[in-house]
């Protein structure tokens, strides 16, 4: 039998591993979560620029970018939920979270993407999507925590 590709490796150990090979392996995570979910992004909005749109209007790039606050902290929200959930099992809560919290910057980089034809809400959202990649990294070790067996977890 073959072994498996690191890739798999390292996802495999956001599941069980040490507490380090756990958050590495939802940051990893994480991040082929949001490469999944935001790469097409980039040419369809290229494509959109071809038809020559008209730059957006503050109104416009205001309600934008409330809807990309929302419907990230809407999924942070979920994420945070997986992390805790019951229905979850323990071993695959973290990888949940993380996986589900990919969407939350992921919106800000789409929308981010669509309104290529307005620099000014183009770097917003792509701003806002940085804010919401770098808070989620920041819950990964609270999250793996989560999946820890109680046993597991040192006495306070």
């Amino acid at each position: 039998m073959t072994e498996r590709p690191p890739l798999l490796t390292r996802l495999g150990a956001a599941l069980r591993g040490t507490p380090a090979e756990r958050v590495a392996g939802l940051r990893l995570a994480l991040r082929l979560a949001f490469l999944v979910l935001a790469l097409p992004g980039l040419p369809l909005g290229l494509l959109y620029l071809l038809t020559r749109p008209a730059p957006l209007g503050l109104p416009v790039t205001a309600a934008l970018v409330l809807t990309a606050v929302l419907l990230g902290l809407g999924t942070l929200w979920l994420a945070r939920r997986a992390a805790v959930s019951p229905q979850i099992p323990r071993e695959q809560r973290g990888l949940s979270a993380a996986i589900q919290g990919a969407s939350a910057p992921a919106v800000a980089f789409l929308l981010g993407c669509a309104s290529l034809s307005s620099w000014p809400a183009a770097l917003l959202l792509w701003g806002l999507a940085v804010a919401f990649y770098a808070f989620v990294w920041q819950q990964l070790p609270a999250w793996a925590a989560q999946g820890k067996d109680p046993k597991d977890r040192p006495e306070r």
